[in-house]
């Protein structure tokens, strides 16, 4: 895709990139799609993803308890469980804010892998990463759920089809988990400030109408996905039939919020959405 050359002209030294369709095949790639970069909070998707198939195969249930007292795995998920950002520390009552919590991601790892006595990358690792052929994805060591993951773009864009075309997942779970969850509740959108609504599902952060945002003007309401603070994002924009993935071995700020919309809108174009 001719869009994808943009990247080009970024302020980073590594990049990749890849544009997948609902069909799973690829529309466009750029750079090495073959090597690896830390995903930072793309992490979570590919946790909440474990989460989920924990709650299809009956070991985990979305509204049991973990976390803060009144909190929920459900809660946890769709960042409203009253946790702080990188701190076990309750700061709201579970249901009452979206606070965008890596802690609350962390709890959720240590509740599966107590559930089902397998450590949480372990879990991820036979539960996702193994099914899918994403032999070069992992969540070293004892990693945090939230942050933690390391991948390559061949791989990211598996798990990309993976989340048009669920084969792991029932499609009723995806829907799901790609709905607005406590609908109404606002909170801050890292790097972007408060959004009243704070829109979430479980685990996938929802465009909605969210300004500013990091995806682009032209991305429908429905667009799903995550960003890192490494420079990374994904979005699935069911409207358009695509997603998109970028990694970069830049942290985000600034220099992101500047191209990262611009070249969702030339992909969006070109794909003639």
């Amino acid at each position: 895709m001719a869009s994808l050359n943009k990247i080009e002209n970024w302020p980073v030294e590594n990049a990749a990139a890849v544009v997948v369709r609902a069909d799973g095949t690829r529309a466009g790639a750029y750079g090495p799609t073959d090597r690896r970069f830390p995903l930072a909070s793309v992490t979570k998707l590919i946790a909440a993803y474990a989460a989920l198939l924990a709650v299809e195969e009956g070991a985990i249930e979305l509204d049991e308890a973990a976390g803060p007292p009144g909190s929920t795995v459900r809660h946890l998920l769709a960042h409203t469980s009253g946790l702080a950002f990188d701190e076990h520390r309750t700061m709201a009552e579970p249901g009452a804010r979206r606070l965008y919590s890596n802690a609350g991601f962390e709890v959720l790892g240590d509740h599966i892998a107590k559930v089902t006595d397998i450590d949480f990358p372990e879990y991820l690792r036979q539960a996702v990463l193994e099914p899918l052929g994403m032999a070069a994805t992992e969540l070293a060591g004892a990693g945090s759920p939230a942050k933690d993951g390391v991948s390559t773009i061949d791989d990211m864009a598996r798990f990309a089809a993976e989340l048009q075309a669920p084969r792991l997942l029932s499609r009723q779970t995806l829907t799901e988990a790609t709905s607005v969850v406590f609908p109404g509740v606002s909170g801050v959108l890292p790097g972007y400030g408060h959004q009243r609504p704070n829109d979430w599902g479980l685990g996938y952060e929802i465009r909605d109408h969210k300004s500013p945002h990091w995806t682009g003007a032209a991305s429908s309401p429905r667009t799903f996905g995550h960003f890192g603070q490494s420079g990374t994002f994904l979005w699935v924009d069911p409207e358009a039939g695509a997603a998109c993935v970028v990694l970069t071995d830049r942290a985000f700020g600034p220099w992101a919020v500047e191209v990262w919309p611009p070249l969702t809108d030339a992909i969006l174009a070109e794909l003639g959405h």
